[in-house]
């Protein structure tokens, strides 16, 4: 069936298009005082966002990496009001507010704006139980936007800036016996700040969707031992050595006598152990390693016991101690444990090597085109660019059941790899890629104002606020951290196209000496300036143009695609014009367009060594079309075994 295109825009004349939009959009909203926030309820929603309760949302266990036996989960219903940002906490609340989800989100059940010029309040009472006394709590809050303050019993706790990253107080010496009242107030400037915020808008329009404000993940409470306690792992996998790195790290410095026993599993069986001294790196070696890929996502168990141990030093004076030293390592390795640990966490790892190197096949410009290897080989990298918003949640998933269909989907259409796009998830998503076998491109969540962006064919990038770029890399390098030991995370996308672009080769050899485990996207699109191990260009043509080979740096097709299909029954908004880059009225259509791209990217693979590309997008959003899903995630618009066919010459 011949393509039905109701809207084919050339290239140059659609970013034009979508930038001027843009740049329109931000400076309207740089102003405090247009037109108040607006926010839809939700006029689809998906399966999953039906079934929420107060009581199923969010149980599981937040933190798979560092896991405790003892925690209490405390979403469900908190009193929630909106007052001006200068008022006090309020006395009288508005109503209820399901958390974690935002304020503006239909889930959450008040489906309301909040303007920079508010202030949103939450309250609830909270019990520590019986059997956490003589211990100290720690509260979590998976993810606050944008800037908020704890007060526990009428005092404060602690402040926290940041909307994408996890963060926790020491809240003991707050609570008493009984009911303790927790009170959060949150300030959320949306795209009034230049703090980084992702694709939130006050007044969404076009590629920029509803803001997100306050809690909008898990919240939870943890006792921990009252003196020492296990507050961090770290774990690097060295697959050339048959090793993983351990570095565990302590709340605070520690005695001599105090050390990590480490114990590697398979399944329940311990295959590798080893003891080293309390805020040192240890090595466990795992014989054989099971190789972590998307075809076999094996992962291994980890367990971490704080011991006491006798000092393997006793009685040598402190200057004649051998500290941080192979010396050191070998005594600790053999030092006797002493009564129970003090404190004991689970986690796990997957044992994978990514890397980049010259290309083993390929004719023409792909014999000295370096290209991305999986466990030192050439495996193509294919995924969709993948947004995570939600009709009725937003940002927040509506479930791990959710967040698993979304990846099956993925696995069984082809696809070996998704770039998350300008969001962090929550840490159980990527859990579930460990778990299922996806790698993973993680972008840094963008955000600038109007005139600090950067357009296409700039020979110079704009120059940023001290302010905005000293939170920019405290937030970025909270990513990095929180994320680390997640195997199926293969890249850091440190910038996207124009989007607060700014100093970014320093940044991109900032992130590759923060973690040099991993390959870096420096600029995903637009003005590429020479750094990171990527070239990255994005092609939204009606077939796919190459990039330029490059001796020194892979290259991906970082975005193409944005085939469109509004499906009648499953839009945002029937009356706007729902757009895509090249938008069709029928399946057959659809397909044709897709099968013509890829006819492209396969050729990039085959004969230019094209290491990557990524396809936009898994899902429609709002205004945009251009999704392999509905936004409800009801209708799959190419069928998964048609999509697997076309992607199979990508796999060979």
């Amino acid at each position: 069936m011949k393509p039905l295109p109701i809207t084919t825009y050339p290239l140059c004349q659609l970013l034009s298009s979508i930038w001027l939009t843009a740049t329109t959009l931000f400076a309207t909203a740089q102003t405090p005082s247009v037109t108040a926030p607006q926010v839809r309820k939700a006029p689809i929603m998906s399966r999953w966002e039906k079934q929420l309760t107060a009581q199923n949302a969010w149980r599981e266990y937040p933190r798979p990496q560092l896991v405790r036996q003892k925690w209490q989960n405390l979403n469900g219903m908190w009193d929630y009001a909106i007052t001006p940002r200068t008022a006090p906490a309020p006395a009288k609340y508005d109503g209820q507010i399901l958390v974690p989800f935002a304020v503006e989100s239909t889930v959450g059940g008040v489906n309301k704006p909040l303007s920079p010029t508010q202030r949103l309040w939450y309250r609830r009472n909270v019990t520590v139980p019986a059997d956490w006394t003589g211990q100290r709590v720690l509260l979590h809050f998976g993810a606050v936007d944008y800037e908020c303050s704890l007060w526990i019993n009428g005092g404060l706790v602690g402040s926290h800036k940041g909307g994408s990253t996890a963060f926790s107080f020491d809240v003991t010496d707050y609570l008493k016996a009984g009911p303790n009242q927790l009170l959060l107030g949150v300030l959320d400037p949306t795209s009034t700040g230049e703090q980084p915020r992702g694709k939130q808008l006050l007044n969404p329009e076009g590629i920029w969707y509803t803001p997100v404000s306050g809690i909008w993940q898990t919240v939870w409470m943890e006792p921990v031992p009252n003196d020492y306690f296990i507050d961090e792992l770290r774990l690097t996998p060295d697959l050339d050595s048959s090793r993983v790195r351990v570095e565990t790290l302590l709340n605070k410095p520690a005695s001599a006598t105090l050390a990590v026993r480490l114990t590697a599993m398979e399944g329940n069986q311990p295959i590798a152990t080893t003891i080293v001294r309390a805020d040192r790196t240890g090595y466990l070696t795992i014989k054989n390693p099971k190789r972590w890929s998307p075809d076999s996502p094996f992962l291994y168990n980890l367990k971490a016991e704080l011991v006491t141990v006798g000092d393997p030093f006793a009685g040598v004076a402190n200057n004649k101690r051998p500290r941080r030293s192979d010396a050191e390592r070998e005594a600790y390795i053999n030092a006797t444990v002493t009564g129970k640990p003090i404190d004991v966490v689970t986690s796990y790892f997957g044992m994978r090597k990514i890397t980049t190197g010259r290309s083993p096949v390929g004719k023409g410009p792909a014999v000295d085109q370096p290209v991305l290897l999986l466990n030192n080989t050439f495996v193509f990298q294919n995924g969709p660019l993948d947004q995570g918003w939600w009709p009725g949640s937003l940002l927040t998933p509506p479930s791990e059941e959710a967040m698993a269909f979304e990846i099956n989907f993925l696995k069984k259409s082809g696809f070996n790899m998704l770039r998350k796009h300008i969001k962090i998830e929550p840490d159980r998503y990527y859990y579930l890629c460990d778990k299922l076998g996806i790698m993973v491109w993680q972008d840094m969540p963008s955000g600038f104002l109007e005139g600090q962006n950067e357009s296409p064919g700039d020979q110079y990038e704009p120059i940023r606020r001290s302010v905005a770029m000293e939170q920019y890399e405290l937030e970025i390098r909270q990513m990095i951290d929180q994320l680390h030991s997640h195997p199926s995370i293969v890249a850091w996308v440190v910038q996207n196209e124009g989007w607060g672009q700014y100093e970014n080769p320093r940044l991109a050899n900032w992130v590759k000496g923060l973690d040099p485990s991993r390959v870096v996207n420096a600029i995903s699109g637009w003005n590429d300036r020479n750094a990171g191990d990527f070239y990255d260009i994005h092609t939204y043509e009606p077939e796919p143009r190459a990039p330029d080979a490059k001796a020194d740096r892979v290259v991906v097709i970082g975005e193409f695609g944005g085939i469109g299909w509004p499906v009648e029954g499953h839009l945002w908004n029937p009356q706007m014009r729902n757009w895509g880059y090249q938008t069709y009225h029928s399946a057959d259509a659809v397909l044709e367009a897709y099968k013509k791209k890829y006819a492209k990217i396969i050729d990039y693979y085959q004969n230019r060594a094209l290491s990557a590309a990524v396809y936009t997008q898994t899902t429609d959003v709002e205004g945009e079309v251009n999704g392999l899903l509905t936004y409800d995630r009801a209708v799959i618009k190419i069928p998964v075994e048609t999509l697997k066919q076309i992607h199979a010459p990508l796999s060979k």
